[in-house]
């Protein structure tokens, strides 16, 4: 069986998505489906990028840690997939314990490969793109994939080799013509970053701390895209116990990615799996926006649509198929609420819902709902059987190019001519006349174009294809083959007439219901953001309200004067001291995380207060046997604790 292993983006979470980000998503599902379909054995990837200054700062803002802002985000995503039936096989988190382990390995076969080293870096920074920019890159002073203002930022980093690379790229891409798709989007890497030669990049920050550790470097966390990009490779298994799926499956047959991301995807990460040598994927798609009144999607913007409240009101499949037909997969498209009612009115209540609904109507009322067997043939017959036998190489075509717009539109030719067929063939006029033969056939061919529909929608709107099957009394498992063939619909199969599938709607009516629905959204999830932030305060201060201990609590608690006899840094950990303290008779080791405060040589024969009665613990693979006691005031200052006058070490404190 032919393997076929496809991605979508790992979602960066710092919000909850919108349509644009679902866009790539129900596209992957479909080319899944339809992959499927045609008998490949197909592995599906999505997931979330989650480390990151942005995490880290928009978990500042909301009151709660980096994990647990991304955890009640990913939920949600999850929850999105769920609604929308979205069939994959991997998702995973940048933040899972394997991907993390990993990361640190790649990183360091690369460090070791000679293919990262250590330097200072000074460039225009982008918080939201997490990307360093050179002079010469930026437009109009700004980051040239947001738009928004740098800052210049300077800091220790490890970098990449990338400029090395440059030339294996271009020749990747010239003998790889489809390697980027569309082809503007290759024109792009090739002019505005290859042309001029490739700065080594980037690959770590000192500046935050939520990410994956250097595990020789602990200062350091690896920057977003060794971590990121790696997830195509965790979520198959690799550097795990079990590659089984990354033997199978990779290198990938396609990554789809929005256009801003284009460049991390067809330069960086080709260039990292050359220095790896992993086998490099096949083909990465690069897809435009949906603009809304031709401006991006943005929260700040206040012109975010979300999906959920379309999905509720109109159905998965009136969102799926909007989203592929109404947009070119490889260029920009602007969505409005008053395009989408006016499709939905158009191509599913007009052409297909009103086709179904005449069929079934008229095999009910002239045949009993039963298909019969065709009789007397015409010429106009010929031409829809010809249209009809057709299409399905045509959509097939279409999809391997992910044109999903135009293989959508082959399929509503044939919902058209057939919708025409019926005007032309008037079978009312014919059951009129007492013409049974003639009106056999007219049923029959309208019963079996729809046969053809259900089959070539079913990786596009798969519970209209189950619906209509059901409706001609069809069982719902398809083969693609059977859409190359006119006449596999048996006479005699019971038709069962149910609801309009795509009602018409009063389009006014319904942008009133539609907005207020989005707006319910924005207004739930503003209240339960405000309602947590209340928890996490009301949390806080009841934390921070004494309680009470008592004498016989204290009395638990053996606190000793011990001498610093030894003081080393923690070889595994930046924060760390290791500590030989002498307690009377007894030397005992304790970690403490004073090293910011304190220098190893400067602690040597100070008196301090040990928490002597500790349970031992292992930090960083070295056992402490106790706690020293320390003060710090709102500032941040630090100080250990001592007595006022020189005592002897193992002296009780009481």
């Amino acid at each position: 069986m032919k393997k076929y292993y496809l991605t979508t983006p790992i979602y960066y979470p710092s919000d909850n998505l919108h349509i644009g980000h679902t866009y790539t998503t129900v596209a992957a599902d479909t080319l899944k489906r339809f992959k499927k379909l045609l008998g490949y054995d197909v592995f599906f990837t999505t997931g979330t990028d989650e480390h990151g200054q942005k995490i880290q700062e928009k978990a500042k803002e909301n009151n709660t840690t980096p994990k647990a802002y991304v955890d009640s985000i990913v939920a949600d995503i999850k929850e999105l997939w769920k609604m929308l039936e979205i069939d994959y096989d991997a998702f995973i988190r940048s933040t899972d314990p394997h991907h993390e382990r990993c990361v640190q390995d790649i990183f360091t076969k690369l460090y070791e490969k000679g293919e990262i080293y250590k330097s200072k870096y000074k460039g225009h920074y982008c918080t939201p793109c997490e990307a360093f920019w050179s002079e010469s890159q930026l437009v109009d002073g700004k980051c040239p994939d947001c738009g928004r203002p740098t800052h210049i930022a300077e800091e220790e980093a490890y970098f990449f080799k990338l400029s090395k690379y440059r030339d294996r790229l271009l020749k990747l891409y010239e003998d790889n013509p489809d390697f980027i798709q569309p082809e503007s989007r290759k024109n792009e890497m090739i002019n505005n970053f290859l042309k001029e030669g490739l700065e080594d990049l980037c690959v770590t920050r000192t500046s935050f701390d939520w990410g994956i550790k250097v595990p020789f470097d602990e200062k350091h966390v690896v920057y977003v895209w060794i971590d990121a990009l790696s997830c195509y490779l965790t979520a198959l298994g690799y550097g795990t116990d079990d590659e089984s799926n990354f033997e199978k499956y990779w290198p990938a047959d396609v990554h789809l990615v929005g256009k801003e991301i284009v460049r991390f995807h067809t330069i960086i990460w080709p260039a990292l799996l050359m220095a790896l040598d992993i086998e490099l994927p096949k083909k990465v798609f690069g897809h435009g926006w949906i603009l809304f009144d031709d401006d991006k999607m943005s929260k700040s913007k206040g012109n975010i649509i979300y999906p959920e409240p379309i999905i509720e009101l109109y159905g998965i499949d009136a969102f799926k198929y909007f989203l592929l037909r109404e947009f070119s997969f490889g260029q920009d498209g602007t969505f409005t609420r008053e395009k989408f009612l006016q499709r939905l009115n158009s191509d599913l209540a007009n052409d297909l819902g009103n086709l179904v609904s005449r069929t079934i109507s008229m095999v009910e009322k002239y045949n009993d709902g039963i298909i019969p067997a065709p009789g007397i043939e015409e010429e106009i017959d010929d031409s829809l059987k010809e249209l009809a036998i057709g299409v399905a190489d045509k959509v097939e075509a279409f999809v391997d190019k992910l044109n999903f717009s135009q293989a959508i539109e082959e399929i509503w030719k044939l919902v058209r001519r057939s919708n025409k067929y019926v005007d032309e063939t008037m079978p009312w006029i014919l059951a009129r006349e007492g013409n049974t033969e003639r009106l056999n056939t007219v049923l029959y061919n309208l019963s079996e174009s729809l046969r053809l529909i259900s089959i070539l929608i079913k990786p596009f709107m798969d519970k209209t294809s189950s619906e209509i099957r059901r409706q001609l009394g069809l069982k719902d498992e398809v083969k693609w083959a059977d859409a190359l063939t006119w006449g596999l619909l048996k006479p005699e199969t019971k038709t069962e007439k149910g609801q309009i599938i795509f009602p018409r709607l009063d389009i006014d009516k319904e942008l009133v219901k539609l907005n207020d629905a989005n707006q319910k959204l924005i207004d739930e999830r503003s209240n339960k953001k405000k309602k947590d932030e209340k928890e996490e305060e009301k949390q806080t201060n009841t934390n921070n309200v004494e309680e009470y201990i008592t004498i016989d609590d204290f009395e638990k608690i053996q606190l000793k004067l011990g001498k610093i006899i030894d003081c080393e840094n923690h070889p595994k950990a930046d924060k760390l001291l290791v500590l030989k303290i002498k307690i009377g008779e007894e030397t005992r080791t304790v970690v403490s995380g004073i090293r910011k405060w304190y220098n190893p040589e400067d602690l040597i024969g100070k008196n301090v207060v040990v928490a002597y009665n500790l349970k031992p613990v292992k930090l960083r693979g070295i056992e402490s046997k106790g706690m020293i006691l320390a003060a710090q005031d709102s500032t941040g200052n630090l100080s250990l604790l001592t007595t006022l006058e020189e005592l002897e070490d193992g002296a009780s404190i009481s």
